[in-house]
């Protein structure tokens, strides 16, 4: 049986968890297998917490990609994974794993889940998720301070320092890649419509 894949990315809060969750919507829950980026950060259990918190992590290199790759794979040929988990308080792994059986729908999802050529190439359909840096900002800086326990302080420093440049450097460049793209972000409601009705297509067709 062969997965279908679907990688979904853009830019940190462009609202790529709001299209994930209506393609899951959409395909059904039992039927996708969702590997999220944010999880394959490398380990930096070697580092001090402040070494941590000095880290890049809008780069490409922060990213265990060997293991991403490797774990999309095994999904792809229908085989489980222990995904990773981050803490995003410790900036760190986490002692724990979470167990993604196969599906017939897998789906990845991250800043950078295009970037890639490895990963792109297992892929059937490539989405990328748009929307204004301004909005991208304020919802950045919502969630670190809400969930994240970051100061104002910290998230506007990270945004300038590393956030900006890697999504000019890295993220936006991607975009060429996709064959789907979402302007206006996660709310995007008729372009999200397209996009599940191309997936409907899709895997009908299948």
């Amino acid at each position: 049986m062969e997965r279908f894949v679907i990688g979904i990315a853009g830019g940190t809060g462009s609202g790529k968890t709001t299209v994930t969750r209506r393609v899951i919507e959409v395909v059904g829950k039992d039927r996708v297998a969702l590997l999220q980026m944010d999880n394959y950060y490398k380990n930096q259990d070697h580092l001090t917490f402040e070494e941590r918190t000095r880290i890049n992590y809008d780069h490409p290199d922060a990213f265990d990609m060997p293991l991403l790759i490797d774990h999309l794979s095994r999904l792809v040929r229908g085989e489980p994974v222990e995904s990773p988990l981050y803490s995003f308080v410790e900036h760190t792994r986490a002692r724990e794993t979470k167990p993604v059986g196969p599906a017939p729908v897998v789906v990845l999802e991250g800043i950078l889940a295009l970037y890639d050529a490895e990963l792109r190439r297992r892929m059937h359909l490539k989405v990328f998720v748009d929307a204004d840096p301004d909005v991208r900002f304020i919802r950045r800086l919502r969630r670190d301070v809400d969930e994240r326990g970051r100061s104002p302080e910290s998230v506007i420093e990270q945004y300038l320092n590393f956030v900006r440049p890697m999504h000019i450097a890295f993220v936006e460049p991607s975009k060429r890649f996709a064959d789907v793209i979402i302007p206006h972000g996660g709310h995007n409601e008729p372009a999200l419509e397209m996009l599940t009705s191309r997936i409907h297509r899709i895997l009908g067709a299948a």
